[in-house]
């Protein structure tokens, strides 16, 4: 039996196919993680934080389970269910139930702005854990970041409230944000830590079984006495269903196609999403202000991640590359 070589046109199609197909999976999901804080919003308005940020987990986890068995993953999950299950707290249960809270008090947009400075808090836990210094650059990308937080907080952008009272609150929902994205970066050391190796869906899976054990209680206690409208019924099935369990998937085929530095893309596109639904679905107001802090944040994320770099920096990278 021989084999024959594809032409090149063939081969210019196959890759251009392989590259359509992984950037329908960046902006899904770029959709769905930005249309996770619209859901909250809706949600939390009437179930509270907690519970919303518990509903959500357990669905996710309900949703994931039967996937990780069909693929065979279980025996991962039972070997290491106490990494997977504990880096669930930072990964998923703390950061949603802070997320849930902050959305009682800001706009949606600020918060997914706001979660865009979660590559910068990796790469700091990454700095203090594995000792990884950042370069100079990136150095300079996590203080531009962090500045246009501080601009942010500073303008009162994307606030609900407009009294004293209301701003203060403000400030304690953009520290809760920026509280979540800490637990991002932590999540993501501690899984480079302890679950290198581990199949991705059983890690997902098992993080959303460990963050639905962490908030069961808190939410069984502080569960509303008045049952939820429909509307925040709904919207709580979309966050678990939408944008956890088919967001995960989605995340993990993302990386399969592309790879780790691509999907993490995910990040510039996802407050583009989040501030079209506010501004269609809430009537969300998005002010110059908040725009511009947003553009310095984001330029602050990419030197930090390394995405954006300066000519010689990337010539530098090239050569090395081609030694």
């Amino acid at each position: 039996m021989t084999t024959t070589t594809p032409p090149a046109p063939q081969q210019t199609n196959n890759n251009s196919s392989n590259t359509k197909a992984w950037v329908i999976d960046l902006v899904l999901l770029a959709a769905l993680w930005g249309a996770s804080f619209l859901f909250m919003r809706m949600g939390a308005a009437e179930f509270g934080a907690l519970p919303t940020a518990a509903a959500r987990v357990s669905i996710g986890a309900l949703f994931l389970f039967p996937l990780m068995m069909l693929r065979g993953q279980g025996a991962a999950l039972v070997q290491h269910w106490r990494a997977t299950m504990g880096i669930g707290v930072f990964n998923s249960g703390l950061p949603f139930a802070l997320f849930s809270f902050a959305l009682l008090t800001i706009n949606s947009s600020l918060a997914a702005v706001l979660n865009a400075t979660a590559p910068m808090f990796g790469a700091l836990v990454a700095w203090v854990w594995f000792r990884e210094r950042p370069d100079n650059w990136r150095l300079v990308g996590l203080a531009i970041g962090f500045t246009g937080v501080v601009m942010l907080a500073s303008g009162n952008a994307g606030l609900r409230h407009g009294d004293g009272a209301g701003n203060n609150a403000a400030l304690w929902a953009i520290g809760a944000c920026l509280l979540a994205c800490l637990c991002y970066g932590i999540a993501a050391s501690a899984t480079r830590r302890y679950l290198t190796g581990v199949p991705p869906l059983a890690t997902a899976t098992g993080s959303q079984i460990g963050a639905s054990l962490l908030l069961a209680v808190p939410a069984i206690v502080y569960w509303p006495q008045h049952m939820p409208s429909l509307r925040a019924w709904l919207a709580i099935l979309a966050l678990g269903v939408l944008c956890t369990g088919v967001a995960y998937f989605l995340f993990f085929r993302l990386i399969e196609r592309a790879g780790p530095a691509r999907a993490l893309t995910v990040t510039f596109l996802l407050p583009v999403f989040a501030t079209f639904y506010g501004v269609v679905f809430l009537d969300e107001s998005i002010t110059q202000w908040m725009l511009v802090c947003a553009a310095v944040i984001v330029c602050g994320v990419g030197l930090s991640t390394g995405f954006i770099a300066p000519k010689s920096k990337r010539a530098a990278n090239d050569s090395t590359a081609k030694s």
